[in-house]
């Protein structure tokens, strides 16, 4: 039996670190996935002074779990994210949802909307450059934007609100990028206006949340697909638990609430879909 992976990575190096990400973070890293763990963790490794991942991999385990351990979990997690990522949900948002929600609060005049897993920040600001552009009334609502994840090196990058050239050309219409962002050298920058809206909370989706208000609409797209069926059942219950009966829950067009959780009523609309407790 081979003791080294494709990439020479030592076997029991990858053993480790696939037993680590699937307790912290429920994400199954199938074997054949060293090149993956090879390239993330060697960057991390060389940081720490270390010449390889198999060296980096002996320091985690001649200490107790700490900081070095999330990290590692961390860098093994997928932020793969762009401003309006899929167009249509963020249309159905604009159309759909917000409208009726509106007229449906505006006795309270408050309105809450999380993105479960904002990674870098795009789909946060995103959604507060949606707010901003199209629902000028909400300027005298209580409104609050929550993003979170569980990478805390995401949620910097997110409060910072600071993207490339390459990372605003990913999405970003040219005359929102000059509404809503100023150039600072290489890098464009949310403006502080919208930067001051939004909540950034470090939650792991599969450990204990904080207290979270109720929410008028959920962003959790892309995000059950990396997990086994009893972790996406768990986390759709939770779900429920924080969002309004008439809210609405936004999934990736390949995630579904269909054979995992019978309490979800899937709306249709247009090219995009949402949910909303059944």
């Amino acid at each position: 039996m081979s003791t080294a992976t494709a990439t020479g990575l030592d076997l029991s190096t990858f053993q480790y670190v696939q037993e680590l990400v699937l307790r912290r973070s429920a994400i199954a890293l199938e074997c054949g996935k060293d090149y993956l763990v090879e390239s993330r963790l060697l960057p991390l490794a060389k940081a720490q002074g270390l010449g390889s991942v198999q060296e980096l991999v002996r320091r985690l385990k001649s200490q107790p779990e700490g900081p070095l351990h999330a990290q590692v979990v961390e860098a093994m997690t997928t932020n793969e994210t762009s401003f309006f990522r899929d167009v249509h949900p963020f249309e159905t948002l604009r159309t759909v949802v917000l409208p009726e929600l509106i007229a449906a609060r505006a006795s309270q005049r408050r309105l809450r909307i999380w993105s479960a897993a904002c990674s870098t920040g795009q789909e946060l600001y995103s959604l507060a450059i949606l707010l901003a552009e199209h629902f000028p009334q909400l300027e005298s609502w209580e409104v609050e934007l929550f993003g979170s994840d569980l990478a805390q090196g995401v949620l910097e990058k997110a409060a910072a609100g600071a993207y490339s050239q390459l990372e605003v050309n990913r999405g970003l219409p040219a005359t929102l990028l000059v509404k809503y962002f100023d150039k600072e050298g290489l890098v464009w920058r949310v403006k502080e206006s919208l930067r001051q809206r939004v909540k950034l909370l470090r939650i792991n989706l599969i450990e204990p949340w904080p207290p979270l208000p109720v929410m008028d609409v959920i962003f959790l797209r892309n995000v059950l697909i990396y997990f086994p069926s009893p972790v996406k059942q768990q986390i759709l219950r939770k779900m429920r638990q924080r969002l309004a009966p008439d809210g609405a829950l936004f999934l990736g067009g390949a995630e579904t609430t269909l054979g995992l959780d019978d309490a979800w009523q899937r709306i249709p609309c247009g090219k995009s879909a949402f949910y909303r407790p059944a």
